[in-house]
């Protein structure tokens, strides 16, 4: 057992901030949240936190860990004045450089990365065309490896090579999400990464593919996980070729449930918004990608009823992301406060729960001890009521001291367990590999 003393507990909802507390954790939960328990647990082992704040574990719950080694891109693309053209010219010539050693040390990296920046969990969604078969499990040793917990996808595409890669794509989500229930079934621990049903968006989905997704659904339990009117490309495209909404499209295939995880949905129809709600599923919110791109703002965004938040690729921090959410919803016009925006960082817990079957995003018995623990001293009160607005104008990345997921220190003090060094050098010169490779396609 950990025992982790004198803590400021702090939980997002309901909102809390409680100093002097204890935290027991045996093993991958918590067991008991109160004062004084080395006494009472004296086979614990202690560490002290000296009045650290400690969190439930931040969710980034829409990510793309293949655009890892992107950074600084170095290669030729051509001038891009649309979001059809930013995807032709950049992101789909990255994707189709990837071969497995780039996958793997791109899903490695992010990883890090996203621990780093106070993240427990991420949510990814994953494109390697040139490298489909065997692609998410490569991604999952990442995850393993550094200790982060995850989902991840193959989004199903027709854009290279039409039905035959539309079948690759779905036929690799189904064999992931049998590897995920055989590891489960052994007893293979630890079960840090679950699967979703992944798609790329409908405008590069034909009906033949929703369908070949509809029965992976069914076959495996798996939910959706799909870019939708992120640009109004994507809806007029829907308009013209199918005569529906984009979301009316996805439910007409049984494709909206409580388990999909819809990205963006800027330009959604009230009717679309309603099936969605009416679904139980779920919104991801990624401000700083949609000021990116160029494409909009959510206009719509008080009226979903659960939005989680995401990057779509720009990293994995969380605090600049909760930020970025609430000052450009304020610039917009809107109505919310930080407290909401809080809220939707919470709700990436509720994603994990009804995928891994546990209890994520309390400090509570039963409790997944998935933790961020952060230094910060403030120069005004820090209490329940104004959380939100210090996690708006006073948190950051910065001050991530560690990270516990399934009850054990993935970074500890500053510090990961091992060398990662050579990961980022090698991942550097894999890098150089991969835009080289962009320039030939």
């Amino acid at each position: 057992m950990l025992l982790l003393k004198n803590a400021t507990a702090v939980q997002f909802a309901p909102a809390m901030v409680k100093a002097g507390v204890d935290i027991l954790i045996d093993g991958s939960l918590i067991k008991e949240v109160g004062t004084n328990l080395a006494q009472k647990y004296p086979q614990a082992q202690v560490k002290d936190m000296a009045g650290k704040l400690v969190m439930p574990g931040i969710v980034c719950s829409h990510n793309h860990f293949y655009s890892g080694l992107s950074r600084g891109v170095i290669a030729n693309i051509a001038p891009s004045p649309d979001f059809i053209s930013i995807l032709k010219n950049l992101w789909w010539r990255m994707d189709r450089a990837l071969d497995e050693e780039a996958t793997y040390y791109s899903g490695l990296i992010c990883s890090l990365e996203a621990i780093r920046s106070g993240c427990s969990a991420v949510i990814d969604h994953h494109a390697s065309p040139s490298f489909i078969k065997g692609s998410l499990n490569t991604l999952r040793k990442g995850f393993i490896e550094t200790g982060l917990r995850g989902m991840t996808c193959y989004e199903v595409t027709d854009r290279n090579g039409g039905n035959k890669e539309m079948a690759l794509g779905v036929e690799e989500n189904i064999e992931f999400a049998k590897l995920i229930d055989a590891a489960k079934v052994k007893g293979e621990e630890p079960y840090l990464v679950e699967a979703h049903i992944g798609a790329h968006a409908p405008f590069t989905v034909t009906n033949e593919g929703l369908s070949m997704m509809a029965e992976a659904v069914k076959a495996t339990g798996r939910g959706v996980h799909i870019h939708v009117a992120e640009d109004k490309y994507d809806v007029a495209f829907s308009h013209h070729h199918y005569g529906q909404d984009i979301v009316a499209r996805l439910d007409s295939f049984g494709l909206i449930n409580e388990k999909t995880l819809l990205a963006h949905g800027l330009f959604l129809s009230d009717s679309d918004v309603e099936i969605l709600n009416t679904r139980d599923g779920f919104l991801a919110h990624n401000a700083r990608s949609n000021m990116n791109n160029n494409v909009g703002y959510n206009q719509q965004l008080t009226r979903f009823k659960n939005v989680v938040l995401g990057t779509d690729g720009i990293g994995a921090d969380m605090f600049e992301e909760l930020k970025f959410a609430f000052f450009k919803h304020r610039d917009a016009g809107g109505p919310l406060w930080p407290d909401s925006f809080v809220a939707q960082l919470h709700n990436g817990n509720e994603v994990l729960a009804r995928n891994f079957g546990a209890q994520f995003g309390r400090l509570e018995a039963g409790y997944k001890a998935d933790l961020t623990i952060l230094d910060y001293t403030s120069p005004t009160p820090l209490v329940a009521e104004n959380l939100p607005g210090h996690m708006a104008f006073g948190m950051n990345s910065g001050l991530v001291n560690s990270v516990v997921v399934e009850g054990r220190f993935v970074y500890e003090d500053r510090a990961f367990p091992f060398d990662i060094a050579p990961i980022y050098a090698e991942a550097a010169k894999v890098a150089q590999r991969v835009w080289k490779a962009m320039d030939a396609l």
